[in-house]
């Protein structure tokens, strides 16, 4: 195992009684990277998180953070770490300036202008009691007070839930931000859209298992390009070639189409698109959110099937 992985887990098992919440759960996080944790609820990423924390003990393999033990070490962990679950509670009778304070104390942290400027920057009244704040402004409190944590590993768990899209947008700048200062990030988060602007891995858990773990660079030969063309002489042919998928043709000429293709056959495809003499040509790459639902929708199938 790598020495210098800032979080290292290896075939993490977790049971509840007879249900198995996580049966192989494999992460790795390096220096300065910021890791995507993304799966539809109950696939299992809050309770990987949960035994990283050291919250609750695994029930098989290991997690390690810094390279120590995440149920032993705990203590020790937790001085260099920052985290900030989906769902915050706060002291209710305290303003929300006295709960970012407290927070910083009891990290070893000092409120510096950098807390002003978060303040300031997610826009919240900071005098206010906590019981009187919306769900999005206790995320707001919560975030401000591990914006303001100087530490090494930052966990986020489903951390824009009530946030606006203003505020979903200084959340990400600020996570580059630590990125750029060499920290490392891990991110669960069901938008995926946020995780395809801001992650360098992705891993895609389903029913306690990691199934993909890459960039979304090299995930996206699992799924299709879309493409739009228009050319001079007729694409009637297309519907006969490998790895084209929902062809449309959008005139009575077929020289207007739409489809998508695998990426393994996009050369073939384009070889026989030039000699139709291309007039006009947009491609796509695939989405996170188009991989992500391949393989929800392949898994879909294969039960329907059974």
């Amino acid at each position: 195992m790598d020495d210098n992985l800032i979080l290292a887990v290896e075939g993490l098992k977790k049971s509840f009684g007879k249900f198995e919440a996580l049966k192989d759960v494999n992460l790795t996080l390096h220096p300065g990277e910021v890791l995507g944790f993304i799966g539809p609820n109950g696939a299992g990423k809050s309770t990987t998180i949960r035994v990283i924390l050291g919250l609750i003990k695994a029930s098989g393999g290991s997690a390690k953070v810094f390279g120590q033990d995440a149920w032993h070490d705990s203590v020790a962990i937790h001085r260099d770490l920052a985290y900030v679950p989906g769902d915050v509670y706060l002291w209710p009778n305290l303003t929300g300036g006295q709960t970012i304070d407290l927070l910083l104390h009891m990290s070893g942290q000092q409120h510096t202008p950098v807390v002003d400027q978060l303040i300031d920057a997610f826009k919240l009244d900071t005098s206010k009691k906590n019981r009187t704040y919306s769900k999005g402004n206790r995320q707001k409190v919560a975030l401000i007070a591990a914006f303001s944590t100087d530490v090494s590993l930052y966990i986020f768990d489903e951390p824009t839930s009530g946030l606006d899209p203003l505020n979903e947008l200084i959340f990400q700048q600020r996570v580059k931000q630590l990125k750029d200062a060499g920290k490392s990030v891990l991110l669960s988060s069901h938008i995926l859209s946020e995780v395809e602007k801001m992650c360098d891995t992705i891993s895609i858990i389903r029913e306690g298992k990691v199934i993909e773990t890459g960039s979304l660079e090299s995930m996206q030969h699992l799924t299709r390009n879309a493409v739009t063309v228009k050319t001079v002489k007729t694409m009637a042919d297309l519907q006969q070639l490998a790895g084209v998928y929902q062809l449309q043709f959008k005139n009575d000429q077929q020289t207007a189409a739409e489809f998508s293709v695998d990426s393994d056959q996009i050369g073939t495809v384009m070889s026989t698109l030039a000699q139709k003499q291309i007039l006009q040509i947009k491609t796509t790459p695939p989405t996170l959110e188009d991989l992500f639902l391949r393989y929800y929708h392949s898994d879909d199938t294969q039960k329907a099937g059974e």
